[in-house]
């Protein structure tokens, strides 16, 4: 994969000796990826750490079982925290140029675990949006189909299938000493041509084309059914306000939905681009260097995903904000803040019942 090779590896590896030297000498540019991307990654790094942390804090440490949604949000702020782990090791090897500081076992396991998290927090994503379109959808008829275990299977096969997409990376990432830049750096070779087409195909409509089109789908679904229930709501003339809550639902679907695209789609455009690349199809200094430092920039910043999913997913959602204040009141003496939190859920009947419906 380009986008953790070093400048002008993935590349020019296939370019002709010839077009290489014609391309013009970027090494202050690249001086500037070396200062700030290592800078920028530990930071995502430190602060997703934190965020996913306090996710797993709460949930794990409130009292009761975890219903179906706190399932997959657990298993992906878990797939994170792994995802998060890999960073400082980047960080450290694009600092030092790309030349591999660590061993040859960390150069294999942390680039497996990077495209661990990319299939499973993706397909985690997707388990979310399906559960949430049943939940609104099929608010009657959904019980049977979004119970615990399903849940629990459900992300016990995206684990499988993320590990087993990730044992290529695995196998095939070495530290290989490059006579041309002068370093030892931890790349991914394919033994043959077939193998790297494959991979990359497999990456941009696995990890993210059919993915993505699976959350839009069901998201538009949610919308439209949210929609409904306010025309029924109007038809009835019910008393009971909802209109909030519905464009608090709405926005927040719209809100993941975008997030995940920003963050993600010119990632795998400059992957795309890359495999032009190679290909044949596109060529020249213009798209080389457009490439490798569009493909640096790109990744890390579709690693900000890993993030800001804490905020997009759970701490932007009410129901997770009074878990917290449930949790961490229990250090308060005599839980004074918990009870003025319960008069107020007395109060809100309604919309507990409709966050229990959502959310279990």
């Amino acid at each position: 994969m380009a986008t953790w090779s070093p400048p002008h590896l993935s590349s020019n590896e296939t370019s002709s000796p010839s077009n290489s030297t014609l391309c013009p000498d970027l090494d202050e540019w690249w001086d500037v990826v070396y200062q700030v991307v290592p800078t920028y990654i530990n930071t995502v790094c430190i602060i997703g750490t934190l965020g996913n942390i306090f996710v797993l804090s709460v949930f794990l440490l409130c009292k009761g079982c975890l219903n179906v949604a706190e399932i997959y949000f657990v298993n992906l702020a878990a797939a994170d925290l792994i995802f998060l782990a890999c960073f400082p090791f980047w960080a450290e090897n694009i600092r030092n140029k790309y030349n591999w500081p660590f061993t040859n076992f960390l150069c294999r396991i942390t680039n497996a675990s990077i495209k661990l998290n990319m299939y499973t927090s993706i397909y985690l994503l997707v388990a979310i949006s399906v559960d949430r379109y049943l939940a609104f959808a099929h608010t009657l008829t959904s019980r049977g189909k979004r119970s615990k275990a399903q849940a629990k299977v459900m992300c016990l096969l995206i684990w499988g299938f993320g590990i087993v997409m990730s044992i290529p990376t695995f196998m095939f990432r070495s530290v290989q000493h490059m006579k041309d830049l002068n370093i030892s750096a931890c790349i991914l070779a394919f033994p043959s041509k077939s193998w790297e087409i494959a991979d990359r195909l497999t990456l941009n409509a696995l990890g993210f084309v059919i993915p993505s089109i699976a959350i839009i789908v069901f998201n538009c679904q949610i919308v439209r059914s949210l929609r409904k229930n306010k025309r029924c709501q109007a038809k009835l003339k019910a008393k009971i306000s909802k209109d909030h809550t519905n464009t608090k639902a709405t926005m927040l679907i719209f809100t993941v939905v975008l997030t995940f695209l920003l963050c993600w789609a010119p990632c795998h455009f400059f992957l795309f681009l890359d495999f032009l690349f190679e290909m044949k199809a596109v060529n020249g200094c213009f798209w080389e260097e457009l490439i490798n430092f569009g493909s640096q920039f790109t990744s890390f910043f579709a690693f900000t995903n890993s993030c800001l999913n804490p905020v997009i997913y759970v701490l932007l959602g009410k129901y997770f904000r009074e878990k917290t204040f449930k949790v961490y009141t229990q250090f308060f003496p005599n839980g004074y803040p918990l009870q003025c939190m319960e008069q107020r859920e007395r109060s809100s009947y309604f919309t507990s019942g409709l966050k229990q419906v959502i959310l279990t």
